[in-house]
């Protein structure tokens, strides 16, 4: 045998392990951080006064819905920019009333706000308050919609932002010195004033065309009748419109919420039986040995 083979054998060894190394690299070098979350979406029962909390199950969130209660979606914005959140009900647009689809107007939450839907926009000044209906007398089904009945849908967009122009450093500083001044200008003659209140904004419709409509996935057979939402009573509600360019024509994020009662969620799965359900029923649950008196 040579005196190179141990050389030769350490060789193939690096050799080897470099090649391993350079299979490695690709995957690293091709993994994608997940978007960043534009919106939080919960649902509120108005009549029970409180946030239903979310099960969860095979990628899809469930909340109960109670017959007869008042609900608002509550939409956060998790961003420090305007976003704007197309917003769905049983398959049909809050706002407009049309068949759901992504490209439609929505409302615009500016930076870290919120805002809270409580019902089907009417007008600029009113909606329909959402509450928890059968299945037949839901609005989508009322309207020949029947068919995506039980989803709650949110499409966020995240705004276009216009380029920044390219400042010299002697621009900037004389920039900074008239905003000082304008601001000792300013303390001077401030007077008390009361600003008004920030509310949502309903955009003009945008050009942009989305692949995909809001609509949720058909639920498995139930043993009772699937929960819809009704067109309820009339409310004051103010909003106004604002103009809202989208940086994609997709949306950055599709949020959606799947609601039923209590006995069908129980029924699939999404929540647990009660004990005295989950057990196999015994004839003698009682049966046993004379104790000993006291």
């Amino acid at each position: 045998m040579s005196r190179n083979a141990p050389a030769r054998r350490k060789f193939l060894r690096a050799a080897v392990a470099m090649a391993c190394a350079a299979l490695a690299a690709p995957a690293v070098a091709h993994w994608n951080p997940p978007p960043p979350k534009l919106v939080q979406v919960d649902v509120y029962d108005r009549t029970s006064m409180t946030a239903l909390p979310v099960y969860a199950m095979d990628g899809r969130s469930y909340v109960v819905g109670t017959p007869g209660h008042e609900y608002a979606v509550r939409i956060r914005n998790c961003t420090g920019a305007r976003i704007l959140a197309v917003t769905s009900v049983d398959g049909v647009n809050v706002v407009t009333g049309e068949t759901a689809s992504a490209e439609q107007s929505g409302y615009v939450i500016e930076p870290w706000g919120s805002v809270e839907i409580a019902g089907w926009r009417k007008s600029m000044q009113q909606t329909a308050a959402f509450f928890f209906s059968e299945h037949s007398q839901s609005y989508a089904a009322r309207t020949g919609r029947p068919f995506d009945v039980g989803v709650i849908g949110v499409a966020a967009f995240a705004e276009k932002r216009a380029p920044v122009p390219r400042v010299s450093m002697y621009e900037q500083k004389r920039e900074a010195n008239e905003r000082a001044q304008e601001s000792r200008d300013a303390a001077a003659d401030a007077r008390p004033s009361s600003a008004p209140p920030l509310a949502s904004a309903e955009p003009s419709r945008a050009d942009a065309q989305a692949s995909e409509a809001l609509g949720g996935a058909r639920q498995a057979p139930a043993p009772l009748a699937k929960l819809g939402t009704g067109h309820g009573r009339t409310e004051t509600s103010h909003a106004w419109r604002t103009t809202f360019e989208r940086a994609t024509t997709e949306p950055a994020q599709i949020a959606a919420l799947h609601y039923d009662r209590h006995a069908n969620l129980v029924a699939l799965g999404v929540i647990p039986a009660p004990a005295h359900i989950a057990r196999t029923p015994r004839p003698f649950p009682g049966l046993r040995f004379v104790p000993d008196p006291r």
